[in-house]
C-alpha cells in the first residue's frame, strides 16, 4: 500500500501507530484515509451487488412512479459521480502540467467514481422493481458518511495546525462530496410512494412492514403504531392488518401440498423400481441381495424443500450473531488491561465502551431480524400442516376415519402442528450450538491454555446422561400423546352424547373413566418432570463446573499461573456463552423428540388410504340412464368381506327409486358405493351429472339455517323460496326466533321416518338381501310377483292399498345433469333437482309429504295442505331477528388479565410452594453473587509478591457457593414441577365436574369444538407451558436483580442512569405487554373455530364429497387458519418491537457501565471492573426475557382464565339431594301428574308449555302428538328435568320430582331416545356402564331386543368394540341397543321420543312387540310418528302451541271429530 502513496505530493505511510495509537490526539495517516478508508463503502457495494440483484429479479413488485424524491436521489448520485471524476481530471492536469501525484489520487476517484454511478443506476432499477426503501444503499450512504468523517477532521485539524489549506481543489471537493453523501443518506431515509399495482390501493388495511422503510424494518418502528394504539384501546379483530400475499395459507398449503405430492411421485417410483421381475426366482434374488424395504413419503424432506429457502437466510442471520457476541469478550479483555495500565491514554478507554455499545446493538438487531425469520418460518409450518391434514381428511377412506377418531385428528392439528412451529426457533441451534461450543473453547484456550481440556471433558460426560434422560422422557411423551389422545377423544364423545348421558343418568361412569386417564396422564407428567428438575440442575451445574474445575486445573498445574480479572472474567463471560447453547441444548432435544413423534403420526395419517376419485364415472354413461353398476363388489374396507357383490343396477333418467330391505341389507351401503365412498373391488360404477345427498343422520353445520340450505350457492331468492316451500319449512320458520337466520346448533338433528306409503308413487324398487340385489322393478310388478318384496308389504303394511290422496306422475321430466339420493331418513337440505315446472310440482309434492312427516324432529302423521306463500311470508323468511343467533361468538377477553387470575393458579399450585419456590430464588441469586464477588476478590489477591496465597480457600468456597446454587435451582425446579401437577389436577378437575354438570342448554348454545378446545390446548398449556414459563421468569427477575446489585456496588455512579433506562424501560413494558396480551387473546378467540370446523368437516366429508364442495370447505378453513394468523403476526413483531426497545435499554447497561469504569478507573480494581462488566454483558438477555416471560405468562395465564371461566359456569340441580331421596322402589305405581306446569328453554325465551295440567295414572299407555313446536319433546325433557319448571310441578306417585337429585329422579326413568347414540368401548359398557347387571340379565335384554344372533356371532360377544358414535352398527341395530338399555333398567315409567323415527319398518316392528309384551305393566309415554303405532294406547294427549288440545281414548277423539281425526283421516286410519 506504501507504494500507493509513498511517492510523489502525498508521501505518507499507510499505517503509523505513533501517530494513530500511541497518543493522546490519534489520527489516521493521509494514505489509509485516501486509500483503504475511502474504498471501504466501495468494496461493501460491490460485494452485495450481485446478491442483490438477483434477490430484486425474483421480487420484483410493480413499477413505482418517477417522483421527486426519485429525481432528487438521481441528481445527488450524478453530483457524486462528478465530483469524483472532476478529482480524477484534477490529478491527470498535475500530471500533465509536472506535478507527479501518487498513484492513490487515480485509483480512488476511478473506483469511488464508478461506485457512484453504479449507486445511480441502481436506484432507478430499485424504482423500476418496487422498492420503496433501499436497506443495501442506506448501509452504503451511511458507510460513505462514516468513513468521511475521519477526513472532515483530519483536513481542519491539519489546516488549524499549518495556518493554510494546502490543496485547496481537494479540500474543496472532500467537503462537497461530503455534503452530498449527507445528503443522499438523508433521502435514502425517506420512502417512495408504494408501487403503481399494489395491495395499499386495494386493501383497507394492508400489512405496514410491505411498504416500510429499511431503517423502521431494521428497527421494527413499523410496529410502534400498533403499540400505541394497543396500550390506548383494548385491540380487536377489525384492528388486525391483512396478511401478505405469500403469508396466506392459500400459498403456503400450495407449495407445502406440491411438495408432498412429489415425495410421493418419487416413492411410487421407487416401489414400480424395486418391484421384482415377474419371472424372478428365488436363487437370483438370494444372488442380487435383499430387496430394499419399501420407501416411505418422506413428509420432513417436503417440509424442507418448501421452507428450506427461509431457514437458509434464518442461518446467515445466525451466524453472524454468533461471530459477534465473541466480540464483546475481547472488548472487555482490552477494557481490563486499559483499567490495569495507568498510563494508557484515555481515549482508549472510551473507544471500547463505545466498541461494545455498538457492537452489542448490531448483535441485537441481526438477532431480531434472526428471529422474526424464523418465527415466521414457525407460523408457516403450522399454517402449511393445518392445510394438508385438512384436505387429507375430506379424502381418507372410510376404514382409515374409523381407526382414527375425530379427536384424534382435531389433535393432529392442534398439538403436532403447534409441536412444529414450536421447534422452528430451535433448529438452527443444530448446527449453531456446536459452533459456539468451538469458539468458546478456542477462545478459553487462548486464555487459560491447556487446562481448559478438563472443562471440555467434563461436558463430553455429562453428554450421554442428558442423553439418557432425553431418551427417557421420549417415551414418557409417546405414552403421554396416547393418554392424551384417548381422553380428548372420550372427552369428545361425551360432548357429542352429553344428552343421552343425562337422561341414563350415566355421568358418573364416564367422569370415572375421564379421571382414570387423566390419572396416568399426570403420572407420565410428574415423572417427566421430575426428569426434567434433574437435567435442568445438570445443565445449570455445568458451566459454572466447568469453570471450576478448568481454574482449579489452571491454578494448581502450575503454580506461576497467576488468576489475574482479565482471565478470570473474559473466561466467566465466554463460559457464560457457552451456558447459552448448552442451556438449550436440553430443550432442542426436549422439542426434537416430541417433533419426531408428531412428524411420524403426521406422516402415518398423510400416508393412509384415499378413496379413488375415479371409482364412479361421472363422464360416460348408457344413454337414457342416470346411474349404471356393472357387476359391481364392494367393501368398506380391504381387509374387511364385500358388503355388497355381483349388483347389476341400471336407473333411467328421471326415475323416482326407492331401496328396501331388512335391517343391515347393504341399503345405505349401496348409496355410499354410488358415492364413491366404499372401496369397489370389482365392476363399473357410472353416474351423469351432479348429485344432491340427504344422508341417514342429518349433517347440519354449526351457523344460520339459510345457510345450511344454500350450502355454498349463491342466493337465488326464487328458488330459495320453492325450496322451503317444498321441505313445509315455512310454517317452523315462523315459530323461529330469527327466521331463516336462526343459528343451528352442532348437535341438532333432523330425522325422518322411514315411510313405505311412498312405495307406489316410485317407477322403480330395488329390494337388496345380504347384500346383493334380490329383486328390482315397478311397484306392480314387485306385488304380483309375490316375492320377498310382496311378504315384506303384507307382513308391515296391511292397509298399503289405501293410498295417500294426491296421484302421481313418473319423473319423466327430470334432466340428466343431477341425482338425488335420499339415505333412509329426509332431512331439509336436500337440494331441488331442477326448475322443469312439471318436475318440480312433482318432487315438490314428494318432498312435501315426506318432510311433513317431521320436518325438525318433531313430526306428525299428515301431509302438509297445500298453499301459496303470501309477500308478507317471503319477507319475514330472509329478515333476521336479532336473537335468532343460538351459538354465541366467542368473545376475548380484555384489558389486563385480573390478579384474581394469578390467585387462582397460585392457589392450585399451592400457597407453601409458591412461597417455598420464592425463597429458594433469592437463595439462588446469593450464592451465584456471593461465588462471583468471592472470585472477584480472589483475582486482586494476584497483586501480592506476584504470587497467589490461599488458593486451596479461595477454591473450596468458590466451588461450595457454585454447588449450593445449583441445588437450589434443582429444589426449585422440583418444588415448581410439584406444584405444577397439582395445580393441573385441580384445574382440570373443576372443569371436568362443571362441564359434566352443565345444563343441556349450555351444549346446546356452546360449540364442542369451544368446549374441547378448552380440554386440549388450554389444558395442555397448564400441564406442560405454565410451570416452565414461570422458573424462567424467576429466573431472569432475579438474574437482573443480581446483575443491578452487582453493577451499581462496583460503581455507585451508575446509579444515575438507573432513573431514565427504568424509565424507558417501563414504557415499552406497558406498550408491548397490553398489545401483546390482547394479540394472544385473538389468537385464541380464532384458534377456536379452526377446529370446530375441522371436526363438522371430518363428520360431514361423505355430505361434502357428494355435493362436490371439497374445495370450498378447503377455502373456509384457510379463511379460518388466515383469521387465527393475523393475530399471530402482529403478535410476533411485538416481541421483535419489544425486545429491540429492550435491548437497547440493556446495551445502555452495558455503555455506562464500561464508561463509568472509564472515568472511575482511578479508584477501581480490575477485579471489580471484571465483575461489573461481565455482568453488565449478561443484563441484556435477563431483561429481555424478563419482559418475555411475563407477556408470556400473561398469554399463558389466559389458559387458566378459560379454564375457570368454563369451571364456573351454572350447573344443573345436585345429583343426589342426602336430606330428600325417594323411598326405595320408587315409583312403586308409574303415576305422572302436571300441575299448571309452564316452562322455557332459556331465560328469555318464551314459554314452550304453558300452564300444562294432566295426569296419567299407573300402567297407562299415552301417546303424544302435535306439529312441529307443539311441546311434546320438551315434555318428555321436563320429565328427566333436563328442562326445569318456569311454574308449577311435576308429580311422580304424589313425589314433587323438583325436591330429589336428578340422577334420583333418572335412574328410576327410562328413555328411547330420538338418536340412538352409542360410545366407543364394549358393548357390554354401552348397556350397563355401572357393571350393575349380572351376564344372564344382559343376555336376556338382547335377546328380547332380538341382538342376540348377532352378538353371540361375534367373536368377543358383550366384549364387541363399538367405535365412536357406533358407527360400526347400523342405524336399526343402534336403536335396538337402546331398547336392550331399557329392557336392563325396567323401570316404571318407559318414555319413547321419537325413537322410531329412524329406522326400517322391520326393526320398527320389533321393537313395537317387545314394547307390548315388555312393558305392559309400565306407564309408556310415546311421542308418536306413525298415529297406527298408538291406536290401541289408553289414551293420546293432543298438544298445540304449548297447551293440551285434546286428551283422551283415540275412538272418542275420533268420534270428537277434533285435531286427532283430522290427523287419523289423513293417515287413513279413520
Amino acid at each position: 500500500m506504501d507504494t500507493l502513496c509513498g511517492s510523489g505530493e502525498l508521501g505518507s505511510k499507510f499505517w503509523d501507530s505513533n501517530l494513530s495509537v500511541h497518543t493522546d490526539n490519534p489520527d489516521l495517516t493521509p494514505c489509509f484515509q485516501n486509500s483503504l478508508l475511502a474504498w471501504v463503502p466501495c468494496i461493501y457495494l460491490w460485494v452485495a451487488l450481485p446478491c442483490y440483484l438477483l434477490y430484486l429479479r425474483y421480487h420484483g413488485r410493480g413499477y413505482i412512479i418517477l417522483s421527486h424524491l426519485s429525481r432528487l436521489k438521481t441528481v445527488l448520485g450524478v453530483l457524486l459521480w462528478c465530483v469524483s471524476w472532476a478529482d480524477l481530471f484534477y490529478s491527470f492536469h498535475g500530471l500533465v502540467h509536472g506535478r507527479a501525484p501518487a498513484p492513490v489520487f487515480f485509483v480512488t476517484p476511478l473506483v469511488v467514481g464508478i461506485t457512484m454511478l453504479l449507486a445511480t443506476l441502481l436506484i432507478q432499477y430499485e424504482r423500476l422493481q418496487g422498492v420503496q426503501s433501499s436497506g443495501v444503499l442506506i448501509i452504503f450512504w451511511f458507510l460513505c458518511v462514516v468513513c468521511d468523517i475521519i477526513p472532515f477532521r483530519s483536513k481542519i485539524l491539519s489546516a488549524k495546525a499549518e495556518g493554510e489549506i494546502s490543496d485547496p481543489f481537494r479540500f474543496t471537493t472532500f467537503y462537497i462530496h461530503f455534503a452530498l453523501v449527507l445528503c443522499a443518506l438523508i433521502l435514502a431515509c425517506f420512502r417512495e410512494k408504494p408501487p403503481f399495482f399494489s395491495a395499499k390501493n386495494v386493501d383497507p388495511n394492508p400489512y405496514p412492514e410491505t411498504s416500510a422503510g429499511f431503517l423502521s424494518r431494521l428497527f421494527f418502528l413499523w410496529f410502534t403504531k400498533m403499540a400505541i394504539y394497543g396500550y390506548r384501546h383494548p385491540l380487536e379483530e377489525k384492528d388486525l392488518w391483512s396478511l401478505k400475499e405469500e403469508d396466506r395459507s392459500q400459498m403456503v398449503v400450495q407449495q407445502l401440498l406440491e411438495a408432498w405430492r412429489k415425495q410421493e411421485k418419487q416413492t411410487a417410483r421407487h416401489k414400480a423400481a424395486a418391484a421384482p421381475g415377474k419371472n424372478a426366482s428365488s436363487e437370483d434374488e438370494v444372488l442380487l441381495g435383499a430387496r430394499p424395504r419399501p420407501r416411505k413419503p418422506s413428509f420432513l424432506r417436503a417440509l424442507l424443500a418448501t421452507f428450506g429457502s427461509s431457514f437458509l437466510i434464518s442461518a446467515c442471520f445466525k451466524l453472524i450473531q454468533d461471530l459477534l457476541s465473541f466480540i464483546n469478550p475481547q472488548l472487555l479483555s482490552v477494557l481490563i488491561r486499559f483499567i490495569s495500565n495507568p498510563m494508557a491514554p484515555s481515549w482508549w478507554g472510551f473507544l471500547v465502551a463505545g466498541l461494545m455499545f455498538l457492537c452489542s446493538m448490531m448483535q441485537s438487531l441481526i438477532l431480531q431480524q434472526y428471529y422474526q425469520c424464523i418465527f415466521v418460518t414457525g407460523l408457516k409450518f403450522r399454517t402449511g400442516i393445518i392445510g394438508v391434514i385438512y384436505r387429507k381428511a375430506l379424502v381418507i377412506t372410510n376404514s382409515v376415519k374409523r381407526a382414527s377418531t375425530v379427536g384424534e385428528i382435531v389433535n393432529l392439528m392442534s398439538v403436532d402442528a403447534q409441536r412444529f412451529m414450536d421447534l422452528a426457533p430451535f433448529l438452527n441451534l443444530l448446527w449453531s450450538a456446536p459452533l459456539q461450543i468451538i469458539l468458546a473453547i478456542y477462545f478459553l484456550w487462548q486464555n487459560l491454555g491447556p487446562s481448559v481440556l478438563a472443562g471440555v471433558a467434563l461436558m463430553v460426560l455429562l453428554i450421554p446422561l442428558n442423553g439418557a434422560v432425553a431418551v427417557k422422557m421420549r417415551a414418557f411423551q409417546v405414552k403421554q400423546m396416547k393418554l392424551k389422545d384417548s381422553r380428548i377423544k372420550l372427552m369428545s364423545e361425551i360432548l357429542n352424547g352429553i344428552k343421552v348421558l343425562k337422561l341414563y343418568a350415566w355421568e358418573p361412569s364416564f367422569l370415572k373413566q375421564v379421571e382414570g386417564i387423566r390419572q396416568g396422564e399426570l403420572q407420565l407428567l410428574r415423572t417427566a418432570a421430575y426428569l426434567h428438575a434433574i437435567s435442568t440442575f445438570t445443565w445449570m451445574c455445568t458451566p459454572f463446573l466447568v469453570t471450576l474445575i478448568t481454574l482449579w486445573v489452571y491454578v494448581y498445574v502450575d503454580p506461576n499461573n497467576v488468576l489475574d480479572a482479565e482471565k478470570a472474567f473474559v473466561s466467566v463471560s465466554l463460559f457464560d456463552i457457552l451456558r447459552l447453547p448448552l442451556n438449550m441444548l436440553p430443550q432442542l432435544i426436549s422439542n426434537l423428540t416430541q417433533a419426531s413423534v408428531s412428524l411420524k403420526r403426521i406422516q402415518q395419517f398423510l400416508t393412509q388410504d384415499e378413496l379413488d376419485p375415479q371409482c364412479v364415472e361421472r363422464k360416460t354413461i348408457s344413454p337414457g340412464y342416470a346411474i349404471t353398476i356393472h357387476s359391481g363388489t364392494f367393501t368398506w374396507a380391504q381387509d374387511l368381506p364385500p358388503t355388497l357383490h355381483s349388483l347389476d343396477i341400471q336407473v333411467p333418467k328421471g326415475a323416482l327409486v326407492a331401496v328396501v330391505g331388512p335391517v343391515g341389507c347393504g341399503k345405505s351401503s349401496l348409496v355410499s358405493a354410488l358415492l364413491g365412498e366404499m372401496e369397489k373391488l370389482e365392476g363399473k360404477v357410472h353416474m351423469k351429472g351432479s348429485v344432491a345427498y340427504v344422508p341417514q343422520q342429518a349433517w347440519i353445520q354449526n351457523c344460520t339455517l339459510q345457510e345450511n340450505v344454500l350450502f355454498g350457492q349463491a342466493l337465488n331468492p326464487k328458488r330459495y323460496q320453492q325450496a322451503l316451500e317444498a321441505c313445509a319449512l315455512l310454517a317452523d320458520l315462523e315459530m323461529l326466533p330469527g327466521g331463516d337466520q336462526t343459528e343451528i346448533g352442532e348437535k341438532t338433528r333432523v330425522l325422518v321416518t322411514h315411510g313405505i306409503s311412498f312405495l307406489p308413487q316410485t317407477d322403480f324398487i330395488i329390494v337388496l338381501a345380504d347384500g346383493q340385489v334380490s329383486e328390482m322393478g315397478p311397484y306392480p310388478a314387485l306385488l304380483q310377483r309375490n316375492g320377498s318384496f310382496a311378504n315384506f308389504l303384507h307382513n308391515y303394511a296391511p292397509d298399503e292399498d289405501q293410498h295417500l290422496e294426491d296421484s302421481w306422475i313418473a319423473l319423466e321430466g327430470a334432466e340428466d345433469n343431477e341425482a338425488l339420493l335420499i339415505e333412509d331418513t329426509l332431512s331439509n337440505h336436500t337440494d331441488l333437482t331442477d326448475s322443469d315446472p312439471v318436475t318440480y310440482a312433482v318432487q315438490k309434492q314428494f318432498m312435501r309429504q315426506l318432510s311433513a312427516l317431521s320436518s325438525d324432529g318433531e313430526g306428525q302423521g299428515q301431509p302438509a295442505p297445500r298453499r301459496r306463500l303470501g309477500p308478507s311470508e317471503k319477507v319475514r323468511v330472509t329478515e333476521a331477528k336479532a336473537d335468532g343467533v343460538l351459538t354465541q361468538k366467542e368473545k376475548a377477553e380484555i384489558g389486563t388479565v385480573e390478579l384474581s387470575v394469578f390467585r387462582d393458579y397460585a392457589k392450585a399450585v399451592g400457597l407453601c410452594t409458591t412461597l417455598a419456590i420464592c425463597l429458594l430464588y433469592v437463595g439462588q441469586s446469593a450464592a451465584a453473587i456471593g461465588a462471583n464477588v468471592w472470585l472477584s476478590a480472589w483475582t486482586n489477591d494476584a497483586m501480592v509478591d506476584n504470587r497467589q496465597n490461599n488458593t486451596s480457600l479461595r477454591l473450596g468456597v468458590y466451588a461450595a457457593l457454585g454447588i449450593l446454587q445449583g441445588l437450589l435451582v434443582m429444589l426449585s425446579a422440583m418444588a415448581m414441577a410439584a406444584g405444577g401437577i397439582q395445580a393441573a389436577r385441580v384445574l382440570h378437575q373443576a372443569l371436568l365436574h362443571n362441564k359434566i354438570r352443565s345444563p343441556q342448554s349450555f351444549f346446546d348454545t356452546t360449540p364442542s369444538g369451544r368446549i374441547l378446545n378448552r380440554f386440549s390446548k388450554d389444558i395442555y398449556i397448564i400441564d406442560e407451558l405454565l410451570a416452565p414459563v414461570i422458573l424462567m421468569l424467576l429466573n431472569s427477575f432475579f438474574n437482573a436483580i443480581s446483575t443491578l446489585v452487582v453493577i451499581v456496588a462496583s460503581t455507585p455512579l451508575f446509579t444515575v442512569v438507573i432513573l431514565p433506562l427504568a424509565v424507558l424501560y417501563t414504557l415499552v413494558q406497558r406498550f408491548y405487554v397490553a398489545t401483546s396480551r390482547q394479540l394472544k387473546r385473538l389468537e385464541s378467540v380464532s384458534r377456536s373455530p379452526i377446529y370446530s370446523h375441522f371436526s363438522e368437516t371430518v363428520t360431514g366429508a361423505s355430505v361434502i364429497r357428494a355435493y362436490n364442495r371439497s374445495r370450498d370447505f378447503e377455502a373456509i378453513s384457510d379463511t379460518k387458519v388466515d383469521a387465527n394468523q393475523k393475530s399471530c403476526y402482529p403478535y410476533i413483531i411485538s416481541n421483535r418491537w419489544l425486545s429491540v426497545g429492550v435491548e437497547f435499554v440493556g446495551n445502555c447497561v452495558v455503555l455506562f457501565a464500561a464508561l463509568f469504569a472509564v472515568i472511575g478507573r482511578s479508584s477501581l480494581n480490575p477485579g471489580l471492573v471484571g465483575l461489573s462488566v461481565s455482568y453488565s454483558l449478561q443484563v441484556t438477555f435477563a431483561l429481555n426475557w424478563m419482559i418475555r416471560m411475563m407477556s408470556d405468562l400473561e398469554s399463558n395465564i389466559v389458559a387458566v382464565e378459560r379454564v375457570k371461566e368454563y369451571s364456573k359456569t351454572e350447573t344443573e340441580a345436585p345429583w343426589v339431594v342426602e336430606g330428600s331421596r325417594p323411598p326405595k322402589g320408587w315409583p312403586p305405581r308409574g303415576e305422572v301428574e302436571f300441575r299448571n306446569y309452564s316452562v322455557r328453554y332459556r331465560p328469555g325465551l318464551d314459554l314452550v308449555l304453558r300452564d300444562l295440567s294432566l295426569q296419567v295414572h299407573g300402567g297407562e299407555k299415552v301417546g303424544i302428538v302435535g306439529r312441529t313446536g307443539a311441546g311434546k319433546s320438551s315434555m318428555t325433557l321436563c320429565l328427566f328435568r333436563i328442562l326445569e319448571a318456569a311454574k308449577g310441578e311435576i308429580l311422580i306417585d304424589g313425589l314433587n320430582v323438583a325436591d330429589i337429585g336428578l340422577h334420583d329422579l333418572r335412574s328410576q326413568l327410562t328413555i328411547i331416545p330420538q338418536d340412538p347414540i352409542l360410545f366407543s368401548g364394549t358393548l357390554r359398557m354401552n348397556l350397563d356402564p355401572f357393571g350393575r347387571y349380572s351376564e344372564e340379565d344382559i343376555w336376556q335384554a338382547l335377546e328380547l331386543s332380538h341382538l342376540h344372533t348377532f352378538v353371540s356371532s361375534q367373536p368377543a360377544g358383550l366384549d364387541f368394540q363399538c367405535s365412536e358414535g357406533g358407527e360400526n352398527l347400523s342405524v336399526g341395530q343402534r336403536q335396538l341397543v337402546c331398547l336392550a338399555r331399557a329392557l336392563l333398567r325396567k323401570s316404571r315409567i318407559l318414555v319413547l321420543d321419537e325413537a322410531t323415527a329412524a329406522i326400517d319398518l322391520e326393526t320398527d316392528n320389533l321393537i313395537q312387540a317387545t314394547i307390548r309384551t315388555q312393558f305392559d305393566t309400565c306407564t309408556i309415554l310415546t311421542i308418536a310418528h306413525r298415529l297406527n303405532t298408538i291406536m290401541d294406547y289408553t289414551r293420546v294427549l293432543v298438544l298445540d302451541k304449548g297447551v293440551v288440545a285434546e286428551f283422551d281414548s283415540p275412538a272418542n277423539l275420533i268420534a270428537a271429530r277434533g285435531i286427532f281425526y283430522g290427523m287419523a283421516r289423513d293417515a287413513g286410519l279413520a
